[in-house]
């Protein structure tokens, strides 16, 4: 819309043990696998109006052509070389641990199975630049975003980096790309898939480099999962500096979304069916829910009611009341047509220079991939725009008819829709192009966007039907599926078996205060690394950490720890943690566990670690 030159590629990474493994239960050839599952992608991608400039498969020729002559570029240049291996190897996870990497004989990525693999593969020397790697980000402060994914990024950095294993035997794993140097060997699939963002805009390690590779790379974005940040920031980087490119200049890991409370399971039946919330509440709706209910980076937690107390607070009681009064009053009496502006009063000046702030934070927010916060900025504008309306009184001046103070009102309020529409066009582009249809505009434009004088005096207007009806009640195809879930949640729920024993359960405590080896045994403690960290909002004394242990998410854990380190300090340290204690709120935010630390009330040290160790691991 600013006028700059943008390429958007998105695609599908289609190779991979865990790709071969699913077509081999469906009876089908991987290639066969591979076609069929890439349709409902690009179908919802066309249905949420996603509009990519290029959707790049990593079976494509134009990728793995250029996969296999990277792979040679390096080997001759003594970047990958052959060793043989042996490890814990976990499917799901697509890659090896070390015996202390696992928690309970498990994967520590997914809690999956692991099996022991001895076998020669192929490394490339990512530990040849650990260090460049680690002064880049360094030099870079804004690299690695959000600032909690920096943090956790160095913290990795801290440990043993060790080369990358980027190779599977064929008698494994038959379906990849074959190495150039050893047919016997497939591409490890995050390594091939890696590739894809350079590989796509006509990167070549041998030269020449496309046109659209020159111009775009380093990309200005590139937006991951929180789940996959090491492998883009660590194997991409590193992978990027060993061919002499740099990273982008900005790699932002985002959060997920829960399901009422509850992380999504099949089992359950409370995984959000988007093509069922399109066909209920449009897709404009959709995508500002999405983009606003959450701030960028941050874990989310969906839940239908929250869309639509959204949906009608945001969409149908602001803006859609804006333009249903502003366009409305228009209407009748004003005969429909565009009024003329008069002079300005110190309100309107004061409306007038919100409007250009507005633009401005709204821009800059935007860029710095703070959706949320942009949206709210220009809502800012639109609730301004409905307290313009209240406190000029419209009504008032048309019975004392003053007509020309009531033209100059309505042409600022159409003015608010307009500009409202415009910047809103990013994320409901449909609901925009029919307010500024309703405003007698046929495009929407940035020229000019934040004037109070952006629309042709004499005009036609339409009120219509509300840009946003106002929801009563959620509609009942989303009402069925969502008791259907709650009811299969409930049927999961173990139920507490009744005791038949009676007797009446005392404090067993010695008296010399010591404990047997069988109460101890029922503490659970675990290695943590910090995640995030950040000020209790209510407490000076408390800091708020997510703290990694192995399972699928951190933990939220409160602690008191506040007088002896800052957010900063603690940012990927490892600790030791309590993993069993029953969740407690403390000063309204949940704890899910406790930290060992040194010196009572007054913390002297945290309790940590000399070796490197995994998230995850036992301490006992």
């Amino acid at each position: 819309m600013k006028g700059d030159r943008v390429h958007f590629l998105t695609g599908t990474d289609e190779h991979g043990q865990k790709v071969y493994r699913v077509a081999q239960s469906r009876g089908m050839k991987p290639q066969a696998h591979a076609d069929d599952m890439v349709v409902p992608f690009q179908k919802l991608w066309e249905r949420l109006q996603i509009t990519h400039d290029d959707f790049l498969r990593t079976t494509e020729t134009r990728h793995t052509s250029v996969v296999q002559a990277v792979l040679q570029h390096l080997f001759d240049r003594d970047e990958i070389y052959a060793a043989d291996y042996e490890g814990w190897y976990s499917t799901t996870a697509e890659r090896f641990w070390t015996e202390k990497d696992l928690v309970d004989g498990k994967c520590p990525a997914d809690g999956s199975e692991v099996e022991w693999i001895s076998e020669r593969n192929y490394f490339f020397r990512m530990s040849r630049y650990t260090d460049q790697l680690k002064a880049y980000i360094k030099d870079n402060p804004e690299f690695l975003q959000p600032q909690s994914r920096r943090n956790e990024v160095l913290g990795y950095l801290r440990g043993e980096v060790r080369d990358l294993c980027i190779s599977r035997p064929k008698t494994r794993l038959p379906w990849g790309i074959p190495l150039p140097f050893d047919e016997d060997y497939v591409t490890y699939v995050w390594f091939d898939a890696l590739l894809n963002y350079i590989t796509a805009i006509g990167y070549h390690p041998d030269g020449p480099t496309s046109d659209a590779f020159s111009e775009h790379w380093p990309a200005t974005y590139h937006i991951v999962g929180k789940d996959i940040l090491t492998t883009h920031a660590v194997y991409w980087s590193t992978m990027l500096f060993a061919l002499g490119q740099r990273p982008a200049q900005c790699l932002y890991a985002h959060g997920w979304w829960k399901v009422e409370g509850r992380k999504m399971s099949k089992s359950l039946g409370n995984v959000v069916d988007p093509h069922l919330m399109l066909d209920c509440y449009g897709v404009d709706a959709v995508r500002y829910f999405v983009l606003k209910e959450v701030p960028f980076g941050s874990d989310g937690d969906f839940a239908h009611d929250a869309f639509m107390t959204r949906y009608n607070a945001d969409l149908a009681n602001d803006f859609g009341n804006l333009a249903h009064r502003a366009l409305s009053m228009t209407e009748k009496w004003l005969d429909g047509l565009t009024p003329a502006l008069d002079e300005d009063t110190p309100r309107d000046l004061v409306l007038a220079g919100l409007a250009e702030e507005t633009l401005n934070t709204y821009t800059r927010q935007i860029e710095g991939l703070q959706f949320s916060t942009a949206l709210e900025s220009l809502w800012v504008l639109i609730r301004a725009g409905n307290k313009y309306i209240d406190d000029e009184a419209p009504w008032q001046l048309n019975r004392s008819g003053d007509m020309v103070r009531l033209g100059g009102v309505m042409r600022r309020c159409l003015e608010i829709c307009r500009i409202a529409a415009v910047l809103l066009s990013p994320v409901a582009p449909n609901k925009s192009l029919e307010m500024v249809k309703k405003l007698g505009i046929d495009s929407l434009s940035l020229t000019n966007v934040a004037t109070l004088d952006g629309l042709t005096t004499g005009a036609k207007v339409a009120a219509g039907d509300p840009l946003f009806p106002r929801m009563q009640a959620l509609p009942e195809k989303i009402q069925a599926v969502r008791d259907a879930a709650l009811a299969a949640e409930a049927a999961a729920e173990p139920t507490p078996k009744k005791s038949k024993n009676k007797t009446k359960v005392t404090n067993t405590t010695p008296t010399d205060g010591l404990i047997t080896f069988d109460a101890f045994g029922q503490v659970t403690m675990r290695a943590g690394r910090v995640v995030t960290a950040e000020r209790h909002p209510d407490a000076e004394r408390l800091l708020v950490l997510k703290v990694d242990i192995g399972e699928s998410e951190p933990r939220c854990i409160v602690a008191g720890i506040a007088g002896r380190y800052s957010p900063e300090d603690v940012c990927g340290m490892m600790v030791a943690v309590v993993t069993n204690l029953k969740p407690a709120k403390i000063r309204g935010v949940l704890s899910e566990g406790m930290l060992l630390a040194v010196g009572g009330k007054e913390i002297q040290a945290m309790v940590t670690f000399t070796e490197d160790v995994q998230p995850g691991a036992v301490i006992g």
